[in-house]
């Protein structure tokens, strides 16, 4: 439960520790701070993108608690005690995750703004069914907006990751 703090003139502010990429950050925030503010501004995690900031473009997609979400949907007091997982956490090491490799390999990154969110969503479609197919690949990308590669190679990319993930091999983000 996020600690409330009054400031001199009355005005509320929230403390919130949460979770990004392993690491825990504890920082005070306004009620009406969003996610992807505290994202980029006071973490410098800037993989993640502001786009529409109306959660139309997807953009600013990240993991809350393994799920994706936009990230300028969300209050940062709201992921207050939650696991956070952006872009820059995605590789489980210094080199890059499959899905990373995939996007570069398949040509499915061009200008590259939309390519943090929907390397998120396509982490998260694997990690929970590591064999999609074509149509559940593009239900699980539709909340990213690409106005670049008309998403054939994006498709292409994670059904790639797909092909070469064995049954017994986990695409996970723990």
């Amino acid at each position: 439960m996020s600690q409330v703090i009054t400031d001199k003139h009355g005005i509320q502010h929230y403390m919130i520790t949460i979770n990004v990429n392993g690491d825990d950050y504890t920082r005070v925030v306004k009620a009406n701070t969003l996610l992807v503010n505290v994202l980029r501004d006071e973490l410098d995690l800037t993989g993640t993108k502001k786009g529409c900031e109306l959660g139309d473009c997807g953009s600013c997609t990240i993991l809350l608690e393994n799920k994706p979400v936009d990230s300028c949907m969300i209050l940062a007091i709201e992921a207050d005690g939650k696991k956070i997982t952006t872009i820059e956490g995605i590789a489980e090491s210094s080199e890059l995750d499959k899905v990373q490799e995939a996007f570069i390999n398949n040509g499915a990154i061009q200008c590259g703004y939309c390519t943090p969110g929907m390397i998120i969503s396509a982490k998260a479609l694997l990690t929970r069914n590591p064999h999609p197919n074509e149509k559940e690949v593009r239900e699980a990308i539709a909340g990213n907006l690409c106005r670049c590669t008309g998403f054939v190679n994006i498709v292409k990319a994670v059904l790639k990751v797909s092909e070469e993930t064995n049954d017994k091999e986990v695409i996970s983000n723990e």
